[in-house]
């Protein structure tokens, strides 16, 4: 075999798996990707956060209908930690910062 049919192999191969490619996007651009396609504004759930614990366990932040679940993944099983978190989580503790007063400013007059 001389140099042009591994040229001409490489290049097939190249054409081959950019068309498998293409294929993919194309399928999942109309729905064929997922069970039930639903588009993005309509989603009911989604992961808020991620968090590795070590090499083996993470948690993980679910939101469905405006409520958040923590669970807990590993390889013996998963466990759901904490149940029904209201959304809003942000907001809450912006309002409980602006309540206390910051430890730098003086209190009654000190300096």
């Amino acid at each position: 075999m001389d140099i042009d049919t591994y040229f001409r192999f490489s290049l097939a191969l190249a054409f081959v798996i950019a068309l498998f490619f293409v294929l993919t996007l194309l399928l999942r651009r109309f729905g064929f990707g997922s069970a039930a396609p639903t588009p993005r504004r309509q989603r009911r759930v989604s992961v808020v956060e991620v968090t590795p614990l070590d090499a083996k366990r993470r948690l993980v932040l679910v939101r469905r209908d405006e409520v958040e679940h923590l669970i807990l993944l590993s390889g013996n099983g998963d466990l759901v930690i904490e149940p029904g978190i209201r959304a809003g989580f942000r907001e809450a503790v912006a309002a409980v910062q602006a309540e206390t007063p910051r430890a730098d400013t003086p209190k009654g007059g000190e300096a």
